[in-house]
């Protein structure tokens, strides 16, 4: 059973992925990986050239390439847009969000648009999670709010990904 890890640009998903794997002894997998390497361009670029309908179809398509691997998976932060891939992703697996407060997710995301974040032009972090906070509900079956340090974040999925019986 795949871990998958959803939650706002800038919650640590590919951060406490790639730890909770280490600590879980699975594979990792970034979906933002997976649509680079698949478009061969970075993320902002792949907005910049074919907008935000552009790179969601191209992130739905790499949400349906990911297998019940056993592995622990990092989506893009708009990936609970994606209707299909989600759905998909969740027969397979866990799915826990990542919750940051807002205030903390402003102090990370300083070059939110080199970042490849799909956002509306003059929308602000708060009026993204606002936005965001439905889908990530929907599709969420584990939720850990992460205030500390990254380790005990970890350690929180952990035993809550345990307690689910998935790991």
């Amino acid at each position: 059973m795949n871990i998958i890890l959803t939650g706002m640009p800038g919650s640590g998903k590919s951060t406490v992925g790639v730890l909770l794997a280490k600590a879980l002894g699975k594979s990792f997998i970034d979906t933002d990986l997976l649509i680079q390497s698949a478009a061969g361009m970075k993320l902002a670029e792949i907005i910049e050239k074919y907008g935000n309908d552009g790179f969601e179809e191209r992130e739905n398509a790499a949400l349906l390439s990911v297998a019940d691997t056993n592995a622990v998976v990092a989506t893009g932060g708009s990936a609970v847009f994606c209707r299909s891939g989600m759905e998909h992703l969740k027969r397979g697996g866990v799915v826990v969000l990542l919750d940051v407060p807002t205030d903390e997710l402003s102090k990370r995301l300083t070059g939110i648009k080199n970042r490849g974040v799909v956002m509306r032009e003059g929308e602000t972090i708060a009026q993204l999670a606002e936005e965001r906070a439905p889908y990530y509900a929907k599709y969420a079956d584990i939720t850990v709010r992460e205030i500390g340090d990254i380790e005990s974040t970890v350690a929180r999925v952990a035993e809550e990904v345990a307690a689910y019986g998935a790991v």
